[in-house]
């Protein structure tokens, strides 16, 4: 099976004035359709250069990435904004909605930019499944003021799915939440991934990475360790878990 996202000898080196900063070094990393992986570093590890190049948001300074074959790197930008519109949806922790609009219609956001375009009764359809598959059918009118924290995660989700993509990128995506919630919207990652899913999520919390199945961590620029997680967590389970110990607080004397 041919790589989803491949990493040949990338490197990123930034210059600010007469200082060269070498975000990331020649890095090697190959990341399969289906995937759930999780990477994990300190601030300046190379972490976000890493996602912002997989994002199809920057390019290497030297290396090769190629996204589904696609060699990203000889692509113009029009050319890099299609395959990104059509290939990746992205999950940030701020959730980045418009404030005076309805779910349905920040959802509805990235199929404008389509190529070929949806409007009208297809472009309102596939936002309600969108909303639906993220447990949302029934909010499609509230605003972002009208929703918690929670739920505007899961707004900005389906947004990220509405254009089907084959890759999601989460930037932090349980760093606004609460334990709870962080678990609701894990659950909905490892659901999509059951569902045939590629993901690709960076967080700063060791528990929070449990809930994929591979974790990549970065050092300085380069790739440490790269292994499959150990006692993975499953979202329902963990929900289980908490509530008990909610109901065992509740009635303790």
């Amino acid at each position: 099976m041919a790589a989803l996202i491949k990493l040949e000898s990338f490197t990123k080196t930034y210059v600010t004035g007469e200082v060269e900063v070498h975000a990331v070094r020649s890095v090697n990393l190959e990341i399969q359709p289906g995937e759930f992986v999780a990477v994990m570093g300190a601030s300046g590890s190379g972490k976000s250069t890493l996602m912002n190049t997989v994002g199809c948001l920057d390019r290497p300074t030297s290396g090769k990435y190629l996204l589904d074959g696609v060699e990203v790197g000889s692509l113009n930008r029009e050319q890099l904004a299609d395959l990104r519109n059509k290939k990746i949806g992205f999950v940030f922790q701020g959730f980045n909605l418009l404030s005076r609009t309805s779910a349905l219609e920040n959802v509805e956001l990235p199929l404008l930019y389509a190529r070929p375009s949806v409007r009208g009764r297809h472009q309102r359809e596939r936002a309600i499944e969108a909303l639906t598959l993220v447990g949302l059918g029934e909010r499609t009118d509230h605003h972002p003021n009208q929703l918690s924290g929670g739920q505007q995660q899961r707004v900005a989700i389906a947004r990220a799915l509405v254009n089907k993509p084959s890759l999601l990128l989460a930037d932090e995506p349980t760093g606004n939440l609460d334990s709870y919630t962080s678990i609701e919207i894990m659950g909905i990652f490892q659901d999509l991934n059951s569902r045939g899913m590629s993901v690709v999520m960076v967080t700063h919390e060791l528990d929070v990475a449990r809930y994929a199945k591979r974790t990549v961590v970065m050092r300085d620029g380069r790739i440490v360790s790269d292994l499959p997680v150990p006692d993975r967590l499953d979202a329902p389970t963990e929900l289980r878990r908490l509530q008990e110990e909610q109901k065992a607080i509740q009635l303790a004397p």
